[in-house]
């Protein structure tokens, strides 16, 4: 009973930490995107998730290995929601629909929700090599799931097409969001999706 009981307290410390990790990473994967990465500093993560600033470094080696971390993560919430907008959806429809999600106006809103790299692309030239390695692998998952919906997928022409759908998407919502005018960013997002979708038919 003795040695369960020892053998139970380190898995119940194990599994606390990787709890406190996970949290520390979903507070930073929205922050980096609402604020930028300069504008995400370690004290608020960390009192956002609810642990003490002295806590960091039982998680993280540095601050640029968790903007890392937290960039993967707010990639890979990325690439769900739109993974989930083409299952949704018949074949056919499915790039359209991945489409008007992403150029909707609740994406606008909420950067913090939506795609780091329209949300950071701009300063991810000046961010660590880890954090551009994760940008950047979540990117090329972006243009091969885009290139996927393609009638001619396996084809040069899919994906050199999915790189300009993918540049022009993330174009438009950085454009329609540093408007102040609430009309000319609908008018960004509607004109880029009625671009768009014809042209992957």
């Amino acid at each position: 009973m003795m040695n369960i009981m020892r053998q139970a307290r380190p898995n119940a410390k194990a599994a606390a930490k990787e709890a406190s990790h996970e949290r520390i990473v979903a507070v930073a994967a929205r922050a980096i995107r609402k604020t930028g990465y300069d504008g995400t500093g370690v004290a608020d993560i960390m009192k956002q998730a609810g642990l003490t600033h002295g806590a960091f470094y039982a998680h993280f080696a540095s601050r640029d290995a968790m903007l890392a971390e937290a960039a993967d993560r707010a990639g890979a919430e990325s690439m769900a929601a739109a993974a989930d907008a083409v299952a949704k959806a018949p074949p056919a429809q499915a790039l359209a629909a991945m489409l008007r999600a992403y150029l909707s106006q609740a994406h606008i809103a909420h950067p913090e929700f939506g795609c780091p790299v329209a949300a950071l692309g701009s300063e991810m030239p000046r961010q660590a090599p880890e954090v551009r390695r994760a940008a950047t692998r979540r990117i090329k998952e972006m243009v091969d799931l885009v290139a996927r919906q393609s009638p001619d997928w396996g084809q040069p022409g899919a994906h050199e097409q999915a790189l300009v759908t993918v540049a022009t998407m993330v174009g438009a919502v950085v454009l329609a969001r540093a408007v102040d005018e609430t009309g000319l960013s609908d008018a960004i997002c509607q004109a880029t999706l009625a671009h768009l979708v014809p042209a992957q038919g």
